[in-house]
């Protein structure tokens, strides 16, 4: 991989890495379900005008609209809007990994590595690390509720299977359409209009997360994405997503002033090696074998 993609792809991490920080600072002030519409409002437009709809259906594209966006990032908008920690979210929502592993098995026959189970177990291991700090906290809903959202990231991945080759960056920008209208009905619903009536008091940082979720995270994090994976193998370029939870939690860090406990620490490490077995094991396996 030339240096220039490298450096392209560490810049797609570093942003969705501080992209868990932005989504604190945006439910400081916004409530999650109309931040969440705000955020696929921001995707679809103006790009939708000049960015020809991909060679999919009608219906795919509200299936990937809304389990990625109405279901996803509501459920984790609300989680992190509930306390959980934004350096934790960036590293738990990987376990979308795994349960795309495991929904691959049951609806396109995929066979899962010995490697790759092993990395399944010791990542939820992590979990039970994690969660086991928390049983009868205050944390331990918005860590199930992240977990939930992740399995939603994962049901996306399996819609954007369905769909097959084509182009991810207009299939983001078309199926961001979806989720605007009903977060809106969800926020008038259940907060009424004063959620409407608390934008205009939101303060530039507020403001500001909008802008970087919608325009920096989504279309140039997953435009970026989208070119790497265009030019080299899935497997060369996938494994850069284990930095999003490195960064994640040193901007946590940095800039909310998030700490970890100890057992926090411990999880985390069981859920990236799980995570640095499934993404390397299989190849390393192939390699002893041809050796």
């Amino acid at each position: 991989m030339p240096l220039r993609d490298i450096l392209l792809a560490l810049g797609v991490v570093f942003v969705w890495g501080l992209n868990f920080v932005a989504i604190k600072w945006g439910v400081d002030e916004i409530s999650p379900f109309l931040l969440t519409g705000l955020r696929y409002l921001g995707c679809a437009l103006p790009a939708v005008f000049f960015v020809r709809k991909p060679q999919v259906s009608w219906a795919m594209l509200v299936a990937y609209g809304m389990t990625v966006g109405v279901l996803q990032f509501s459920f984790l908008f609300t989680a992190i809007g509930l306390g959980m920690p934004a350096g934790l979210a960036s590293l738990v929502m990987q376990m979308q990994v795994f349960f795309t592993l495991g929904l691959a098995i049951l609806f396109l026959g995929e066979r899962p590595t010995l490697p790759q189970l092993a990395g399944a177990g010791i990542a939820l291991a992590g979990l039970g690390t994690i969660a086991s700090e928390h049983i009868g906290g205050a944390v331990l809903l918005p860590l199930l509720m992240t977990l939930v959202a992740a399995g939603f990231w994962a049901i996306s991945n399996i819609v954007t299977k369905r769909a097959g080759k084509v182009d991810m960056f207009a299939f983001v920008i078309w199926g961001s359409l979806v989720p605007p209208l009903p977060m809106l009905a969800v926020s008038l619903l259940l907060e009424g209009p004063q959620a409407l009536v608390a934008l205009t008091s939101a303060s530039p940082q507020a403001w500001f997360s909008v802008l970087f979720i919608a325009y920096g995270s989504t279309l140039l994090g997953y435009g970026g994405w989208a070119v790497l994976l265009g030019r080299h193998p899935a497997g060369l370029v996938a494994p850069f997503t284990l930095l999003v939870p490195v960064v994640g939690f040193a901007a946590a860090f940095v800039l909310l002033g998030e700490m970890v406990t100890p057992l926090e620490v411990a999880g985390s490490l069981l859920i990236l090696a799980g995570l640095v077995l499934n993404v390397f094991g299989p190849r390393l396996v192939a390699r002893l074998r041809a050796a």
